[in-house]
C-alpha cells in the first residue's frame, strides 16, 4: 500500500517510476580549439573615471600597508582608466620610488608634472626628481 502511494506521487509530480540512463552522445567527430586563457589576453581600457578613481583608492590603500608594488600596480591601471588623471601619476612615482626603481619613478613624476605643472605640490616633486639618482647610460 504505501509502495503503491509513492508511485502515485511520484506519477503526480511527474517523475519517472525508473530510473532511466542518460542517453549517450557520440563523440565529436572533430576537436574543438581548447578555450584561450582570458589571463593572456590583453586587456582593452575605455575612458572610465570612476574606476580610475577606485583603482587610485585601492592603490592608497595598499601604500599605507607598504605593499608597494600592489600599490603601482593599482596607479598604473588608474593611469590606463583615466589617462588625464595626474594624481595616478605622482603617486605611481611614490610608489616605484618606495621599490628603489628610480627610472620608472622619475618617468612617472616627470608624467605628473606635464599634465599639472601648476599643482601646488609641483615644487616638492621637481625635488623629488632632482634627489633621484642619475639614471645610468
Amino acid at each position: 500500500m504505501i509502495v503503491a502511494r509513492v508511485f502515485l506521487m511520484l506519477a503526480l509530480l511527474g517523475l519517472p517510476l525508473c530510473a532511466q540512463k542518460p542517453a549517450e552522445q557520440p563523440p565529436p567527430q572533430h576537436a574543438e580549439p581548447a578555450e584561450e586563457d582570458v589571463t593572456a589576453v590583453p586587456r582593452e581600457y575605455e575612458f572610465n573615471p570612476i574606476q580610475a578613481e577606485n583603482e587610485i583608492k585601492v592603490g592608497r590603500f595598499y601604500m599605507k600597508r607598504g605593499s608597494f608594488k600592489a600599490a603601482a600596480g593599482r596607479f598604473e591601471e588608474a593611469a590606463k582608466w583615466n589617462p588625464q588623471a595626474a594624481e595616478a601619476y605622482r603617486l605611481l612615482g611614490e610608489a616605484r620610488e618606495k621599490l628603489k626603481d628610480p627610472k620608472a619613478a622619475r618617468a612617472a613624476y616627470q608624467k605628473y608634472l606635464e599634465m599639472a605643472p601648476e599643482a601646488k605640490d609641483a615644487a616638492g616633486v621637481r625635488k623629488r626628481i632632482a634627489a633621484l639618482k642619475p639614471a645610468k647610460s
